[in-house]
C-alpha cells in the first residue's frame, strides 16, 4: 500500500520516457533487464529513449534534461539513483518514475510500486502524480532515510561487499558491523530546541518507512506529511541487539524502551567521533550535520 495520502495532482503526464538507468545496479540486474523493460514501456504505449548513467551527478544532469524536454524521468536502478533523480527534480514541474532495479528498492516498496521493473512500467502509463517530501542533509537531498552511527558502519560494509548479492547484503553489513561496534554518544537537537544526549547505536531521520532491503525502521513515517520521523536507538547489549534485529523488518522494534521516535522538521546531529551519514544507500554528509524536510518537493508517479 502506498504511504502517499496526498491528493493526485491534475497535471498532464508525459507519454515519452527518458529511461535513466544504472546498468550495474542490483549486481547488473538493471542492465540485464533493460531490453525487457523497453519492450514493456512500448507495450504500455510509452515512447522512450535509454540514458545510461556514468555517476549520480550524471544521473542528475539527465533528469534535468528530461524535465526540460517535457519527458518523464524514469529511474531504473536502486534507491541511490532514485534519490539522485528526485533531488534533481525538486521544486520543478518534472515528474519522477521509479522502476526498481537495485538491491534494496525500499522507496518503490513503500509506494506500492511492483518489485518487478517490467510490471512497474504499467505504473508509468496508468498511475497518478503526487507531490512527495524530500529530506535534505547539509544541502544534499534524499528521498528515503538518512542515518548515522552503527548504520554508518553497516552501510559502508554493505557497499564494499562483493560476495553477498541482493538485499541480504544489508543484513550482512549489520552483522559484520556489530562485531566491532562500540557505543557512540550523540547530541541531537530537534526543531531548534535544547540538545539531547543519546548514547547507543543509531540516529536516523526518516522521510520514508523502510531502508536496508525491507527494514521498517520508521513504520509510521509518511512520504507526504511534511515531517521527518527521528528514530534514536539507545545502547543495549550486543546480544539483545542481535535478538531485536529481526523485529525491524516488521517495525516492531519501536515498542522497545531503547528505541525513541519523534516527529521533526529539522534535526541537528553531532557525535563523539567521526561518522558519515548515509541516505538511500550512499554517503551523503559528514557529522555534525543538519537534516531537514522539504515538503511537497518532488512530483512522482505512483499507483492509482
Amino acid at each position: 500500500m502506498t504511504s502517499a495520502g496526498s491528493e493526485p495532482l491534475a497535471v498532464e503526464v508525459p507519454r515519452t520516457v527518458s529511461l535513466i538507468v544504472n546498468p550495474a545496479a542490483g549486481g547488473g540486474r538493471a542492465g540485464r533487464i533493460l531490453d525487457e523493460v523497453g519492450r514493456a514501456l512500448s507495450a504500455n504505449g510509452l515512447e522512450h529513449h535509454i540514458e545510461r548513467t556514468r555517476s549520480l551527478e550524471h544521473a542528475r544532469e539527465l533528469a534535468l534534461a528530461a524535465a526540460a524536454a517535457g519527458e518523464l524521468a524514469a529511474a531504473l536502478g536502486g534507491d541511490g539513483l532514485i534519490g539522485a533523480v528526485a533531488g534533481a527534480l525538486k521544486g520543478s514541474p518534472g515528474i519522477l518514475g521509479m522502476l526498481p532495479g537495485g538491491r534494496g528498492n525500499d522507496v518503490p516498496r513503500v509506494l506500492g510500486i511492483p518489485h518487478d521493473p517490467v510490471a512497474a512500467c504499467r505504473v508509468l502509463a496508468t498511475g497518478v502524480v503526487r507531490s512527495l517530501d524530500l529530506g535534505e542533509a547539509d544541502g544534499n537531498t534524499f528521498i528515503g532515510i538518512a542515518s548515522c552511527g552503527f548504520d554508518s558502519e553497516a552501510n559502508r560494509i554493505a557497499n564494499e561487499s562483493r560476495l553477498i548479492r541482493g538485499n541480504l547484503v544489508y543484513t550482512y553489513g549489520a552483522l559484520r558491523a556489530l562485531v566491532s561496534w562500540r557505543p557512540a554518544t550523540f547530541a541531537v537537537t530537534v526543531n531548534g530546541g535544547a540538545p539531547r544526549t543519546i548514547t547507543g547505536y543509531t540516529i536516523a531521520a526518516a522521510n520514508s518507512k523502510a531502508y536496508g532491503g525491507g527494514m521498517m525502521l520508521a513504520p509510521d513515517a509518511s512520504l507526504d506529511d511534511g515531517l521527518l520521523d527521528l528514530v534514536m536507538v539507545e545502547h543495549v547489549s550486543k546480544a539483545r541487539f542481535l535478538r531485536l534485529l529481526p523485529t525491524v523488518f516488521k517495525g516492531e522494534h519501536v515498542r522497545q524502551p531503547a528505541v525513541h521516535v519523534q516527529r521533526a522538521r529539522v534535526v541537528s546531529i553531532a557525535a563523539d567521533r567521526p561518522f558519515t551519514m548515509y541516505a538511500d544507500g550512499d554517503p551523503i554528509a559528514e557529522l555534525p550535520v543538519t537534516v531537514r524536510v522539504l515538503p511537497s518537493a518532488v512530483r512522482v508517479m505512483v499507483p492509482r
